[in-house]
């Protein structure tokens, strides 16, 4: 019998992509407030959620430095689990839940694609880089203190989508209210049956469940993201009307299950 979690099955169970959770991750964060056009950013929901009536088209962009392990110390394998990524997170309502959207998100690592797939995460390729932090001070790394600038950029298919710069103020005040609004993500497989196309084998709302999630090292100051279009993109759609706080941030959490939602 063929065994995994994910494609590919195989006789010993050890080809798949992605083995069963629990997934575990812990990485660095540079991140970017900005608001787009209202309508832009309510274009993108799903059914099922609605525009945050006080957010006016606001949303984070996320450049993540990760590094992942299930339950045989993965991470000693790093290249197979590290990886980089880019998001964007949407402000929404699930009722009258504030949560965010995730609409756009680029990954450079196969394996990581199909965790998210799973999850209900809409991963493309795409290559993610951002400036690190070296425990040796030097000129060749910023150090986190006011002042500390950082840079991350993201491109697909050879073509630049995504570039942000933050300069750090002051430690976070409140760490956990840059991640307060629950993830809402939409789990969609479609079917490869004649006449049944638009009828999806799955089709689900479901919210992140992110377990013992820790921060570290959360400074806010100011950010600048600039998003640009490319042919079999749309997201330079959500383009700045205005920008926000930037930030940079250590964060780690586990995976273990979603929760269904109802449309």
């Amino acid at each position: 019998m063929l065994q995994g979690y994910t494609y590919p099955l195989s006789p010993r169970g050890e080809a798949n992509l992605a083995p069963a959770p629990p997934w575990h991750y812990a990485g660095d964060i540079v991140g970017v407030e900005f608001w787009a056009d209202p309508a832009a950013a309510e274009a993108t929901l799903p059914e099922g959620l609605t525009p945050d009536p006080d957010s006016d088209g606001r949303a984070v962009a996320l450049f993540i430095d990760w590094q992942f392990s299930a339950q045989h110390d993965e991470y000693l394998d790093p290249v197979r689990s590290q990886y980089r990524e880019f998001m964007v997170l949407v402000d929404a309502h699930y009722r009258d839940e504030p949560v965010s959207w995730c609409p756009y998100i680029y990954v450079d690592n196969d394996l990581a694609l199909a965790r998210g797939w799973v999850q209900g995460f809409p991963k493309k390729l795409g290559a993610v880089h951002q400036t690190r932090v070296f425990a040796a001070p030097g000129n060749a790394s910023p150090t986190l203190a006011p002042g500390g600038r950082f840079g991350a950029s993201m491109s697909a298919a050879g073509h630049t989508l995504a570039e942000a710069t933050v300069t750090l103020g002051q430690p976070a005040d409140d760490p956990a209210a840059l991640f307060a609004r629950p993830t809402v993500n939409l789990r969609h497989f479609p079917s490869l049956a004649a006449g049944e196309y638009g009828k999806p084998a799955v089709h689900e709302l479901v919210m992140a469940e992110f377990d013992d999630r820790r921060l570290a090292d959360v400074w806010t100051g100011t950010g600048d993201i600039r998003l640009f279009a490319a042919r079999g993109e749309e997201l330079a759609d959500l383009a700045p009307v205005r920008t926000g706080a930037g930030f940079r941030a250590s964060m780690s959490y586990s995976v273990t299950d979603v929760r269904r939602l109802d449309g």
